[in-house]
């Protein structure tokens, strides 16, 4: 009896009133394998609660965001920063008229693939991972791939495009470095996902008392704000006015997304503060050379025991390499730990210390 109620066919009907720029379901690029449609849900909604529901969006409650193992709950994880762009992403694309089902997807899946100990974990798997290692790629494998033991959670074109290309560089927080993401809605989540972890990186620096709000450069504080609130509203405000294009309400102009000149400039002090008097600091920690010691210790051990890894990756037909990269990027912080200290115990490896 659901089937005749047109539910989906009514979401996708109010579609034709966002812009003209904005991703609508029913085009979609479609599936890596063609499924029939939800009867309820559009296809961005449907991926939305696939990633929800899966188990590498769960682990991302025990992956470090910036501080490893931090004395406090009130620390962000790499979950509750997903959720915050999400937050953010939504309001922003409400704003503009886009596809707030589509934005939330890829904002929900941008960081499936971030591995255990933050980036900490990430430069040393680009250590060691034969061509290299970059979170968004993994993200993209984990949709593809990795979950429901191999079969991948088949999303739509759309929300893995978004996914693949939200990564950018240290040098230019708006320009170079970024990957060419297709649909406005992927745009969005990339500027929110600066908005998100600029400003709760700042709140954990404080927390952790390595810097004060004393601190912060004052020409962006006197810009932005003197809280976490208000620099938040003061950024989706100024990304909204500057990409007002984007919502079709606009009598002319190119649709692009962005900030003012003076905001991104506060934005990028800001962001070259944090790297100088936070991320640098949070490298250099016991915490942190411990973590470097386990990543490295379980990549050694399990291509040494390849027989040792879980059953779904025995039988992919990818390299030894490809299989542990996998399973320990898939790692929380908490398993690794517990993962490297319980092979130290049947006694292999009795020189290291972990």
């Amino acid at each position: 009896m659901i089937y005749q109620l047109g539910i989906r066919q009514r979401t996708e009907a109010e579609e034709e009133n966002l812009s003209p720029y904005a991703a609508r379901s029913k085009f979609s690029r479609g599936r890596l394998k063609a499924e029939e449609p939800c009867p309820m849900r559009t296809a961005f909604q449907r991926d939305r609660d696939r990633i929800i529901h899966s188990k590498a969006f769960r682990r991302l409650k025990h992956k470090t965001q910036v501080f490893i193992a931090p004395l406090g709950d009130h620390y962000v994880t790499r979950l509750t920063h997903t959720l915050e762009v999400s937050q953010i992403a939504r309001t922003i694309a409400r704003a503009l008229n886009l596809n707030e089902d589509l934005t939330e997807a890829i904002a929900l899946g941008h960081d499936l693939g971030h591995t255990p100990f933050g980036h900490v974990g990430e430069e040393v798997l680009n250590e060691l991972c034969p061509g290299g290692f970059r979170h968004n790629e993994q993200s993209l494998r984990v949709v593809e791939l990795l979950e429901r033991n191999g079969q991948g959670l088949n999303l739509t074109w759309e929300v893995r495009d978004g996914i693949l290309n939200h990564s950018k560089s240290r040098a230019d927080i708006l320009g170079g470095g970024w990957g060419e993401v297709a649909t406005l809605e992927g745009q969005v989540c990339k500027i929110a996902d600066v908005v998100a972890y600029i400003n709760h990186d700042v709140g954990d620096a404080v927390r952790a008392g390595i810097i004060t709000e004393d601190d912060l450069p004052r020409s962006t504080v006197a810009l932005l704000g003197h809280t976490t609130s208000q620099r938040i509203n003061t950024l989706v405000c100024d990304i909204v006015g500057y990409s007002w294009s984007v919502s079709g309400h606009a009598l002319s102009g190119k649709p692009v997304t962005g900030m003012s000149h003076k905001v991104l400039e506060a934005v990028r002090e800001l962001h070259e503060f944090l790297f100088d008097r936070v991320y640098n600091l949070s490298l250099a920690g016991e915490e942190v050379k411990r973590a470097r010691k386990v990543m490295y210790f379980l990549y050694a051990y399990f291509l040494e025991h390849e027989e040792e890894l879980p059953r779904e990756y025995a039988y992919r037909n990818d390299s030894v390499e490809r299989k542990v990269v996998d399973y320990i990027a898939g790692m929380t912080d908490q398993y690794a730990l517990r993962l490297a200290e319980e092979v130290l115990s049947l006694g292999h490896g009795n020189s290291m210390k972990i």
